[in-house]
């Protein structure tokens, strides 16, 4: 058996005037955090499922990074990823690109087996396969 997380969501309300709340009541990562229409189409305060879904996505590429590269006797220094999640409004609200930007420090690997490792790590984390639909792009930069 697998292992099993997960989050909740509350909303009251239509689509634009209504309000919600998301909680990882396991983690305490979020507490009945507010989101609404304004916060993921606007610039209120809040969060919003893109938002989430790049936070789990540069986490869990930065792990999966971190343990290919342990493997290859390259165990990383620092690892800092950064992910955007674009979502466009033609035909509809959809998740129209994904980019990974990583900036790392890793001894004694070079540019090329670094570049090898990070984009297997970007095809093969569990999350960049669930969001496989979205295209995906890494810029990797390996600090020297």
């Amino acid at each position: 058996m697998g292992i099993s997380r997960h989050a909740t969501a509350h909303w009251e309300g239509d689509l634009k005037t209504g309000k919600g709340r998301l909680s990882t009541p396991d983690s305490g990562l979020m507490q009945d955090t507010r989101y609404a229409f304004s916060s993921r189409f606007g610039d209120e305060k809040g969060t919003n499922p893109e938002e989430l879904i790049a936070a789990a996505h540069a986490g869990c590429f930065t792990m999966a990074l971190s343990a290919k590269l342990a493997e290859a006797g390259h165990p990383p220094a620092r690892l800092d990823t950064r992910a955007d999640v674009d979502l466009s409004m033609e035909d509809g609200p959809a998740l129209s690109r994904i980019r990974l930007k990583l900036d790392a420090e890793v001894p004694g690997i070079d540019e090329a087996r670094f570049q090898e490792i990070a984009n297997d790590a970007k095809e093969n984390c569990p999350v960049s396969k669930a969001l496989s639909a979205v295209p995906i792009t890494l810029e990797a930069k390996l600090k020297r």
